[in-house]
């Protein structure tokens, strides 16, 4: 950590006003990202401010990283270097809403549930049922990169993010996209700042597509002995006319630990099932319609799970009064409550073909064992699969003891043709474990890009794949 001089203060305090410039070493501690602590924090209020505080940044060879609640900083890699964090929770406004073009512009630092409820009342919202949910902005969301369970049925921020204004790391401001839904012109080049974790721009607005609230949605599960016979529902499912909201896939771990009080503690509402059997597999899904299409859905879902089984019994419950966008609302929050169960959570991301997903759950179950460790296991129907390594101490033999499970998990992924990743683990931790995978071939392509937008690598630098 450096100490912010005299002059650097007073510049940011001409910028974005004195009381919006902090160097309380307390304040800058809830800013860390591992051992690196910035020398100030500074919180603009328009994107001109942030331009020209990028600006200064970039001539004075400052390192900037840009956040907003926190709740994703330990995402990544830690920064190579850390000068001025970059507070974007002033920036919090709505800039434009049209309910009946169903679009939306806001700035980064809107929290979701404010945005949710503004929208809630035109019976529209934005399908980010992300963790952390009660506290994540906007911004940081969408730096981020983190997925929802709704991609099942609305795809990811990719499908849905209509256009960006941002700052590039030589204080440029820049554009992309529009606010309407067909908009053709240009390259989308805000689909690069998606999941890039501020390497590239900051973002200072972001226009979204919205959707119409289902009128009506019900919720249905069935529990299993064998993951194979989860994953065969699945399958029925995907082959069907049906269309889900939401699928998902709990291995008896995961139910384990959203049924603790940890997860109660987190989210205090449970799953529309009270409880889920222990030791099962569990088949999740959401969906909605009207009275007639919610019937379908109720009798098909009942038959195909029944047909999952071999013996024609399954044991599947169906609940009304769900609310989207988390009809499953700790299901919403598996990273959260993970990181909780355990002093040194390590969390993998799995990308496969569905029709591997069996093999791959099959995997992290032998890694975990092998290594003692407990685990526990969400499977999204699209193929993404959360992996939760959960050791009870956070010392060196729990390091190995994840390191050695993540290296078979990764290799078994190598076999599959699937990616993995650690979004989540300790931070003294990740020099040790592939947190971006393992080395792309497109690496090459991505440091141009990086020196393209950030040519003095002034914006989290170090935090991105291969250091970038």
């Amino acid at each position: 950590m450096t100490i912010a001089s005299a002059a650097t203060s007073t510049r940011l305090a001409e910028i974005a006003g004195p009381a919006n410039v902090i160097s309380d070493p307390v304040q800058l501690a809830a800013c860390a990202i591992g051992a690196q602590i910035p020398a100030a924090a500074v919180r603009p209020g328009s994107s001109d401010e942030v331009a020209e505080i990028v600006r200064f940044a970039a001539a004075e060879k400052l390192a900037v990283v840009p956040l907003g609640a926190k709740t994703k900083l330990s995402m990544g890699l830690p920064p190579a270097r850390f000068d001025l964090a970059l507070d974007m929770t002033r920036l919090d406004r709505m800039s434009a809403y049209d309910p009946g073009d169903l679009t939306l512009s806001v700035e980064p630092g809107i929290p979701l549930a404010r945005l949710a409820g503004i929208l809630a009342g035109h019976r529209q919202f934005v399908p980010l049922a992300v963790p952390f949910a009660s506290r994540a902005t906007a911004g940081g969301t969408i730096a981020a990169g983190i997925d929802s369970p709704l991609r099942q049925y609305y795809g990811t921020a990719r499908d849905f993010v209509l256009g960006m204004e941002f700052v590039t790391g030589d204080g440029v401001a820049a554009k992309s996209g529009g606010r309407v839904v067909k908009n053709v012109s240009g390259y989308d080049l805000h689909k690069l700042m998606i999941g890039a974790l501020g390497t590239l721009g900051v973002i200072t607005r972001i226009n979204f597509r919205t959707f119409p609230l289902p009128a009506a949605m019900l919720a249905f599960t069935a529990a299993f002995p064998s993951a194979a016979q989860a994953i065969d529902l699945r399958h029925r499912v995907a082959q069907s006319p049906l269309r889900p909201l939401t699928v998902e896939i709990l291995a008896p771990g995961a139910v384990e630990m959203l049924s603790s009080d940890i997860a109660a503690r987190i989210q205090a509402r449970p799953a529309p099932a009270d409880s889920f059997p222990k030791g099962q597999w569990i088949f999740t899904a959401s969906f909605a319609g009207n009275e007639k299409v919610l019937d379908r859905y109720k009798r098909d879902l009942t038959q195909m799970a029944e047909q999952s089984t071999g013996n024609g019994a399954a044991n599947c419950a169906i609940y009304g009064d769900v609310k989207i966008p988390d009809a499953f609302p700790r299901q919403r929050e598996f990273a959260a409550i993970a990181l909780e169960s355990s002093p040194a959570a390590t969390i993998l991301k799995l990308s496969v073909l569905p029709t591997r997903m069996e093999n791959l759950l099959a995997a992290v179950a032998a890694a975990a064992q092998a290594a003692e460790l407990r685990w526990a296991a969400m499977a999204r129907g699209l193929g993404i699969v959360y992996a939760a390594l959960l050791p009870e101490t956070r010392d060196e033999a729990a390091r190995r003891a994840v390191a050695e499970a993540v290296s078979k998990i990764v290799a078994a992924c190598a076999t599959m043709d699937a990616n993995a990743s650690v979004p989540w683990c300790p931070v003294e931790w990740k020099s040790t474990l592939p947190v971006w995978g393992l080395e792309r071939g497109d690496f090459e392509q991505m440091r141009k890009l990086k020196k393209m937008f950030d040519p003095a690598g002034t914006l989290s630098p170090g935090r991105f794949a291969g250091g970038i």
